[in-house]
């Protein structure tokens, strides 16, 4: 009888060690899963909630061309963003990347971020500029949570 117990009492002990490892062997992997998702879904929140338009662009017959953005969405962007961003410009398939860093100017806004309903003004100089009036010019801005928006205008 008393060894039926102990037997018993060892089950019960191998048993609480087993699951004891299999719940620590397991619950990293959880947590990760978990905490990708978490981040998943930030991204996905920030992207839905940042919109851009463009709402003009002008490229006189050089290499200089000013384009004007609105922010249309209902989060605010700050200038470490926008310097991380990209912007593509010159003709229809011919055309290069630029950096957005310094190139760019938030109309009437003095607190580092790019509010709603605030204009970015966007200067650039392309040597892929048209040189001709009339020509196409290609323009797309690429920010760095990976919201494009793109445009074509003609020069002159």
């Amino acid at each position: 009888m008393s060894s039926e117990t102990i037997v018993t009492a060892l089950f019960l002990i191998s048993a609480v060690i087993a699951a004891g490892v299999l719940i620590s062997a397991i619950f990293p992997a959880i947590y990760r899963t978990a905490d990708t998702f978490g981040s998943v879904s930030h991204e996905a929140d920030t992207q839905m909630r940042t919109d851009v338009k463009i709402v003009n662009g002008y490229s006189a017959t050089s290499q200089d061309a000013t384009l004007w953005l609105k922010n249309v969405g209902t989060s605010r962007i700050s200038t470490g963003e926008l310097d991380d961003g990209d912007i593509f410009i010159g003709q229809p398939g011919n055309f290069e990347r630029q950096n957005l860093q310094g190139k760019y100017t938030i109309e009437g806004n003095g607190n580092g971020f790019w509010d709603p309903g605030e204009t970015l003004t966007v200067q650039v100089h392309s040597t892929y500029l048209p040189t001709t009036s009339g020509d196409t010019v290609y323009f797309s801005i690429v920010l760095s949570n990976g919201v494009k928006r793109s445009t074509e205008f003609t020069s002159g």
